[in-house]
């Protein structure tokens, strides 16, 4: 995701030597006609090369879906997934997909020859090191720049991989019958045995998952590719088998309308300087714009991070349909042969995280498979710490001091919401739903909250940020300390009889 995170829809200004394009070499190996097609639409859309490439990259994982469905089941599928998620790798960033090989071959060496119980500690030490210094590194020679490179595909391996070091651990526990709370909730996940080679490359390498995820579980890779998703051990279907045309098209064309609204949207309500972002004072701290009334500015900001957003939805919707083709996106059957869903490609639900009433349901809809691995494998390792969880996550997407002002802000806000849950909600609350007058108003404040908070996420820069939110007054954070004083004063209300 990371070229959604940082491009923008405006061309670039020149930048000095040392801060030249990473990513010339993007096409190289690909046939020329390729490559003058994507130099010809650059120009003809005003986007630059590496958006093209990595769009027309979300877009080939279709057909390949459709020929990944035709393959029959078994090591041809994990061939197929592999050659193809890296010749994708080739084409959008070129010969630095190199870094994607090297970190997955030296964790399956490891996965080898360590025991679960060291492998699922240095494993991960290794992968967050590496990325680390991906990310310490695109910073060092472009700062606050916009170029796309290695460390977008980067961060989905470290989920993958990262997380099958957990679950060859809980599957190692469990099938020794030790007791371990995480590793029984994590138990649907769980590995006995370390994959083959070509399952493995098959699964960090997907062509369906690599460019902008969602970094789902091995299991639910290996079971679309093996058919046990589908069949029982005797070839049997477990259930009527559903059609996966409509969850196809749903998902590519809600990416569609998302990609217009995102372009369309932030032509005309830009966040940053749409002639130079990475130096050009951002739109929301000019003077001009500073002197407008606050409530003008504010809703500004708010309609601006609204359809940045759209990047993200564009890309995970079109990831899900893509995977979708092939039944990757299929949640399987019940034990009465009953469909699940189609969620498990899924990675983000975008009504429910647009009217979300808490942090809970926001971070819980919002890149789902990221989520789901800082609950699995961050928050229940480490007792339910969600600064460790919060942390982790700013680490992971890099080092920009904004990811850190927003993730370390967010559990104040999450404070707030427990000790409101527990004071206020059963004095205001008349029902479960949210749309109830109580839920609305939990649902427009926690908007308005976090819409001021997340701004220094995409500002990225901690003069930005901070005068962001100083021209705000700092009201999101002053507000929540004073409603979290306020309330934890008032009496807690006595639970109704039943």
């Amino acid at each position: 995701i990371q070229i959604f995170t940082h491009t923008n829809t405006r061309t670039r200004t020149s930048k000095p030597y040392h801060q030249t394009n990473t990513n010339t070499n993007a096409i190289h190996s690909v046939p020329a006609f390729v490559s003058n097609y994507v130099e010809s639409l650059a120009e003809a859309t005003g986007f630059d090369s590496e958006t093209i490439n990595y769009t027309l990259g979300l877009f080939a994982c279709y057909p390949l879906g459709i020929i990944m469905n035709m393959l029959p089941y078994g090591k041809i599928k994990h061939v197929f997934s592999f050659l193809l998620g890296a010749f994708l790798l080739q084409f959008t960033i070129g010969k630095q997909w190199i870094h994607q090989m090297i970190t997955s071959l030296i964790c399956y060496a490891m996965f080898v020859i360590l025991p679960p119980k060291l492998s699922k500690t240095v494993v991960p030490i290794f992968l967050m090191t590496y990325v680390t210094l991906g990310h310490l590194h695109r910073m060092y020679i472009n700062y606050l720049g916009y170029d796309l490179d290695f460390t977008g595909p980067q961060m989905v391996i470290t989920i993958k991989v990262y997380a099958m070091a957990y679950n060859l651990y809980d599957g190692h526990l469990l099938s020794h019958g030790k007791e371990d709370r995480a590793a029984k909730k994590c138990a649907p996940w769980a590995i006995d045995k370390v994959p083959g080679i070509i399952e493995y490359l098959g699964y960090t390498f997907s062509f369906a998952t690599i460019l902008a995820g969602p970094a789902y579980e091995y299991k639910t890779y290996a079971n679309a590719c093996d058919g046990s998703l589908l069949y029982d051990s005797n070839g049997k279907p477990k259930g009527k088998i559903p059609s996966q045309i409509w969850p196809t098209l749903r998902a590519l064309l809600v990416s569609i309308v998302t990609m217009g609204l995102f372009v369309v949207g932030t032509g005309k309500f830009p966040l940053l300087d749409p002639s130079d972002p990475q130096n050009a004072t951002p739109v929301v701290l000019t003077e001009e714009f500073l002197a407008r009334p606050w409530i003008r500015r504010y809703l500004y900001q708010w309609v601006a991070l609204f359809f940045i957003r759209q990047k993200y939805y564009f890309a995970w919707k079109n990831a899900e349909g893509a995977n979708n083709i092939w039944y990757a996106g299929f949640e399987g059957f019940d034990d009465e042969g009953k469909v699940k869903g189609w969620d498990a490609a899924s990675n983000v639900r975008i009504v429910e995280f647009e009217t979300a009433p808490n942090v809970k349901t926001l971070s819980a809809m919002w890149n789902m498979k990221t989520a789901n691995w800082l609950s699995r494998y961050v928050y229940f390792r480490t007792g339910g710490s969600l600064v460790a969880t919060y942390g982790l996550s700013a680490f992971w997407h890099g080092f920009y001091p904004g990811y850190y002002m927003f993730f370390l802000s967010v559990p104040i806000l999450t404070f707030c919401e427990r000790i409101g849950r527990k004071k206020l909600t059963p004095l205001f609350a008349t029902s479960g739903s949210k749309w109830s007058p109580w839920g609305i108003v939990t649902m427009l404040s926690t908007s308005f909250v976090v819409e001021y908070m997340v701004a220094a996420f995409q500002l990225l820069s901690y003069d930005w940020a901070v005068a962001n939110w100083k021209s705000h007054l700092f009201f999101g954070h002053i507000l929540c300390v004073v409603f979290y004083f306020g309330v934890s004063n008032l009496p807690t209300p006595k639970k109704k009889e039943v």
